[in-house]
């Protein structure tokens, strides 16, 4: 991502808030460390003191001493903490699906250490003052570090651009129209020239709607066999090619959110290949289903925007993951109340929640089947803040500690002891996933453990 001016750079507040807590004390031993940024694979002890990693050893090598907590973990995996560039915490408006302590402490849950929380609220995050409310209340409740996106475009109307200035010295992180396109190109190239100036980039939501219409699944086989309308693949892919082109001509910088087809990756290749600043990310849902799984018009678990597409859609997806193309993986953690799901398939809200399964759903999916190596699992939750300027975690000596601590072996039914998100609409409900996070230190803080784990504990 390109640098910003000095003078700007120096204006704009860290981008994650994180309420006060205790820092960590404890000794993590022999457990296998997979560390996708220092390379480190192999059985290890950690020690954090006062937040942060102060030695690592060979298993079994670390004396506890006074260590305040030991954590025998033989046999379980250490990973750098996760990151989530596509979050919807909700908050303003909608607090009843989510707020700001549940929704980041379902990221705990799933072993994030950081998330960032989309714009279209209720009312949208348009103004710095929206920012500072929203990063005073995270200083408050935020059980992981929080960082904000605001609109583009003010009150994600599509016509005029927010002050991105002012919104990036208040700590806006970025900016999105997400849940809208941005229709207006010569709204988005305004917005990728001032880009240039503030800093921050503009994450997409890629759909032409006058092809995508009133579309609620996606259009093929599937939604032709189940009577549906449908949304065409181009809808998306066109409006790629478009904007990453918008991008290349205005020396800005994109993140294309949720990317569902395979026409869309290829651009995505080609953009890449041609040298525009873009990243692209990718939800654990579009790699592990495909729209076969809605002949069950269950909206709960399988309406979300954009929709599950093909089996060719779904390998060409695994395929960008696996060469590059795709930078990360993102849940678009969308969270509803039962009364906006529980209705016909055509009218219930689009979106799903994804933070507290993505690990274990992709693992067991994609990891336990060879289609995925773990270490590249690892490495693409770990990425989604590079887009941001924010760097993935690392477990190294010095480092504030970030890390989550996984049982491989775990079998759990999503949804049998209830969900830390405010809401139930998980696209994994009541399936059996293998592989479990049982613990997760956010920002040298103890931000998450599993209960039964918690039992455990040496």
């Amino acid at each position: 991502m390109r640098a910003q001016p000095e003078e700007v750079r120096d204006s704009i507040p860290d981008p994650l808030v994180q309420r006060a807590g205790d820092p960590a004390d404890l000794l993590v031993r022999a457990a296998h460390l997979l560390d996708p940024v220092t390379g480190t694979d192999g059985a290890h002890d950690v020690e954090v003191r006062g937040g942060v990693i102060e030695k690592i050893g060979e298993a079994g090598s670390l004396d506890p001493g006074d260590t305040a907590e030991v954590i025998e973990a033989d046999g379980l995996h250490l990973f750098p903490a996760f990151f989530d560039p596509h979050v919807h915490l909700r908050t303003p408006g909608q607090e009843y699906k989510e707020d700001i302590e549940s929704g980041s402490r379902a990221a705990a849950a799933g072993g994030y250490g950081g998330i960032l929380a989309m714009a279209n609220t209720a009312p949208p995050v348009s103004d710095p003052a929206d920012i500072e409310a929203l990063r005073h209340s995270a200083g408050l409740e935020a059980v992981v570090p929080v960082g904000f996106l605001a609109t583009l475009t003010r009150g994600m109307e599509g016509r005029e651009l927010v002050d991105m200035s002012e919104l990036r010295q208040a700590g806006a992180v970025g900016f999105t129209d997400d849940g809208l396109p941005v229709a207006d190109a010569s709204v988005l190239a305004k917005g990728l020239r001032y880009q240039r100036m503030c800093g921050g980039t503009i994450a997409l939501h890629e759909e032409d709607p006058a092809l995508s219409g009133a579309g609620v699944m996606n259009e093929g086989a599937v939604s032709t066999r189940l009577g549906v309308r449908g949304i065409p693949s181009v809808s998306e892919s066109t409006m790629i090619a478009r904007d990453t082109a918008l991008a290349g001509y205005e020396g800005g910088a994109i993140q294309v959110q949720h990317l569902s087809a395979a026409e869309s990756v290829e651009v995505i290749r080609r953009a890449k290949a041609d040298g525009v600043d873009v990243h692209a990310e990718v939800t654990p849902h579009h790699l592990c289903l495909t729209d076969e799984a809605v002949t069950d018009l269950d909206p709960s678990r399988h309406k979300m925007n954009p929709p599950l597409r093909t089996e060719s859609d779904r390998q060409a997806l695994i395929e960008g993951l696996l060469d590059g193309t795709i930078d990360c993986i993102a849940t678009d953690h969308a969270p509803h109340a039962l009364q906006e799901k529980e209705v016909p398939f055509e009218e219930a809200a689009m979106g799903v929640t994804g933070l507290e399964t993505a690990f274990s759903s992709l693992y067991t999916h994609l990891v336990v089947p060879g289609a995925v190596p773990l270490e590249l699992l690892v490495g693409k939750l770990g990425s989604g803040g590079a887009a941001f300027g924010i760097e993935p975690f690392a477990i190294a000596t010095g480092a504030t500690a970030n890390f989550c601590l996984a049982d491989l072996s775990a079998t759990w039914r999503v949804g049998e002891e209830g969900f830390e998100s405010r809401s139930s609409n998980s696209w994994c409900a009541g399936d059996e996933l293998t592989g479990r996070v049982l613990t997760t230190v956010a920002n040298g803080q103890v931000a998450w453990r599993l209960r039964s784990f918690s039992l455990e504990v040496a």
